[in-house]
């Protein structure tokens, strides 16, 4: 027994150690585009899943909060995965489509879709406690809104032409990363402590929600205005 317990609190420490060791390793990634040439396709390849990582954490609060606000809605294994799935397909294909200039809308319609985004599924979190197909088709959508955001982001670095497509994919590893580690902090500091689903909603989802789609619509706000 205490052999088990000792290995799951092992588990945990690794679990936690990912998002630690990757934003350390942000220092490394303050390279300029034109050093790329001289770094390979491997040193390019870690540079950008670096980049990708620190676009959501620590420096992508709207992304964090959305990813936060999927992972609210239940902490089964089912209910995440099925989201974060419609999610990172979606946000891949405009990411995708964007780096080689097929689409490329505007900043200043984006941002505040990001933001609008945000308070939609935190209400919903409110409003339905269940996962229905209409949120996987809304998160869907909303992924090719953030797709679009990340693209934007990744536009301001540039992608060296020697390895476009290389540190294209490892950007977007490096955005599931930080994705993956917002959920399983999330899940280890607050959904395994509720083991029964009213608590929770009413303990975490309701107020924590609430907050969200709260600071959500101020930057909404903040964003058309803007």
């Amino acid at each position: 027994m205490k052999s088990a317990i000792s290995d799951i609190r092992v588990r945990y420490k690794a679990v936690l150690l990912l998002p630690a060791i990757l934003i350390c390793c942000q220092a490394s990634a303050h390279v300029a585009v034109q050093d790329l040439d001289e770094m390979g396709k491997a040193g390019a390849a870690w540079l950008y899943l670096i980049l990708g990582f620190k676009h959501i954490l620590p420096l992508g609060f709207d992304h964090i909060l959305f990813v936060l606000s999927l992972f609210l809605l239940s902490p089964k294994l089912k209910t995440v995965v099925v989201q974060s799935t419609a999610f990172t397909i979606a946000h891949s294909v405009t990411l995708i489509l964007a780096a080689y200039h097929i689409i490329t809308p505007p900043s200043r319609i984006i941002e505040p879709l990001i933001a609008l985004s945000i308070v939609y599924v935190a209400l919903e979190n409110i409003l339905s406690p269940r996962l229905k197909t209409s949120r996987i088709a809304v998160v869907f959508l909303f992924g090719l809104v953030h797709g679009l955001g990340f693209a934007g982001a990744l536009a301001e670095t540039g992608l060296p032409q020697q390895a476009y497509l290389l540190s294209l994919i490892s950007f977007n590893v490096g955005v599931e990363l930080g994705q993956l580690s917002i959920i399983l902090l999330a899940w280890f500091l607050v959904a395994r402590r509720f083991s029964e689903p009213l608590q929770y909603r009413k303990r975490i989802v309701v107020p924590i929600s609430l907050v969200i789609a709260l600071i959500a619509g101020y930057w909404t706000i903040e964003r058309v205005l803007a």
